[in-house]
């Protein structure tokens, strides 16, 4: 095997295009639209590209547009401000055609203000007309520069930032910022328009309703040329929806030559996706990062293997991506959760599962990230697994993300101290829904003095070495131990060199006896 140098970084084995399409996934709950919406526009973009003859380097733009299109959503307040749950309302808001005055005045007076009382729905309505295009253009500008900051930090190129500062301008120049139109407005931006809006036409309505869109807004938002030419060759590029896999269609349909992501790469684009979730709420800037230190600094606190904290720190940055399928405003409710809302709430490990699941290299860190609410009794979601199959790593991620979530404010609480949150860990590991030696770790990597007095008296052991020395005395093999304490047998054999290290001994024998010797083969 040979060792990764300088000249040769060593390979995370996940491809760019996957990571990208996984992100887009989250955007697409994030906006109300069922998964694989930016797919599926994406293969339409590309298969049209290609049909105008469009080389690699363009077909390229086109792609990556496509699956970044709605990667601002997270900076955009203003959906929830004005629509209430602007998830449910996802699809509906995106029909409408932007900056289109009739369209858009039309849908306000449907929507703003929904459920509540009259003149408070006027009243709301009234000061969006005042002040909606303003606040509108500028959630535009927002979301251009995040899908510019998020491109940049996937190092995709200058010219692919330049057409994800143009998402939001139209063919007639009436769009925002205003600053292009026509021929000079990027031609990978005007494909992914048609292409975007087909897909959720051709969703909602079928192959007509979808040209008909096309057609009407040929000359105002689209570029004339290009819709027509979309319409006559509709027909076959909306097979291609069809398909079995439209997650296979889409990587195989990567233009130009396959880019793979360097572990520092991987480890950027995770900490990417985290600032992603963590923009939407105020109240949790830097919960997602936080978490990440944390439980890396806990599970080597822990001894777990090099793997083991690696996959702690990337499942730490990614834990909560799934909460975009929530509306903002169940988010920041102030008051306590209805039990429909806290079902809604209940299945955001799940989407993070899902949105991590596609790539085989993220499907690991996937289902760790999706166990940061599981406990030990059984009570966690969103699997509600109990101890047997929860793995340390989980464990500490769980104790973790509850102690960064307990330093933070939340809409219905302010920050606790940090002693009054190690507190409540204490008092979660007293009534057995938190792992005690995770929590004793994370609590010592966030600074908390933790009583190691026990440990200290044992040759510097840890409790979990201690445990694993036990059943070493006990003749049990590594797959034994592995199985009774739900480690790898990698970590099994890990713990064993450091006990061994620790107490000088290189065999079993010895080491059984140093455990008799200690007092440590009780019941």
């Amino acid at each position: 095997m040979t060792h990764p140098t300088p000249a040769q970084p060593a390979r995370s084995r996940l491809r760019l295009a996957e990571i990208v399409a996984a992100l887009s996934l989250a955007t697409d709950l994030g906006t109300g639209h069922p998964l694989e919406r930016s797919l599926r526009a994406c293969l339409l973009g590309v298969h049209f590209g290609a049909a105008l003859g469009l080389d690699d380097r363009v077909l390229r733009e086109v792609y990556y547009v496509a699956l970044l299109r709605w990667v601002g959503c997270t900076a955009d307040s203003q959906r929830a401000e004005l629509f209430g749950d602007e998830i449910a309302l996802g699809p509906q808001i995106d029909s409408v055609e932007l900056w289109n005055p009739a369209e858009m005045l039309d849908f306000l007076r449907r929507t703003v203000g929904q459920g509540e009382p009259p003149e408070q729905r006027q009243r709301k309505l009234n000061d969006v007309l005042a002040t909606g295009i303003q606040r509108s253009q500028h959630a535009a500008v927002a979301h251009c520069e995040v899908a510019q900051n998020i491109a940049a930090r996937l190092s995709l190129g200058e010219a692919l930032l330049q057409a994800l500062g143009q998402l939001f301008e139209r063919w007639d120049g009436r769009g925002v910022p205003g600053q292009a139109k026509g021929e000079t407005l990027n031609l990978a931006v005007r494909i992914m328009h048609i292409a975007m809006d087909a897909e959720l036409f051709y969703r909602l309505g079928g192959s007509e309703a979808a040209a008909a869109v096309v057609r009407q807004r040929a000359g105002g938002f689209y570029d004339p040329t290009l819709a027509d030419r979309f319409c006559r060759e509709a027909p076959r590029l909306f097979r291609l929806l069809e398909g079995a896999s439209t997650w296979e269609a889409v990587l195989t349909a990567e233009p130009g030559e396959q880019q793979w992501l360097s572990e520092a790469q991987l480890d950027d684009a995770l900490q990417a996706i985290a600032d992603f979730t963590d923009l939407r709420s105020p109240a949790r800037l830097g919960h997602s990062r936080g978490v990440a230190e944390l439980v890396e600094a806990a599970a080597r606190r822990l001894g777990l293997s090099a793997d083991e904290v690696r996959v702690a720190r990337q499942a730490g940055l990614v834990h909560d991506v799934g909460m975009v399928a929530l509306p903002l405003l169940l988010c920041e409710k102030p008051g306590p959760l209805t039990e429909s809302e806290w079902e809604r709430v209940r299945l955001h490990p799940y989407y993070t599962e899902r949105i991590l699941a596609r790539p085989r290299a993220l499907a690991g860190i996937g289902v760790v990230a999706s166990l940061h609410h599981e406990r030990l009794d059984g009570s966690g979601y969103h699997r509600g697994l109990p101890v047997t199959l929860l793995p340390p790593v989980a464990r500490v991620l769980a104790a973790a993300n509850l102690y960064r979530a307990l330093i933070e404010p939340r809409a219905h609480r302010g920050a606790l101290a940090p002693e009054a949150a190690a507190a409540e860990l204490r008092r979660e590991v007293q009534a057995g829904r938190l792992d005690g030696e995770a929590v004793s770790a994370v609590l010592e990597a966030a600074g908390h003095p933790v009583n190691r007095a026990r440990s200290k008296q044992v040759a510097g052991l840890t409790d979990r070495e201690i445990e694993v020395l036990r059943l070493v005395a006990r003749s049990c093999t590594n797959k034994q131990i592995a199985q009774q304490l739900t480690l790898s047998e990698h970590t099994v054999d890990h713990h064993i060199r450091h006990i061994y290290t620790k107490i000088g001994v290189s065999t079993r024998a010895a080491a059984t006896l140093f455990a008799l010797q200690n007092h440590l083969v009780g019941e």
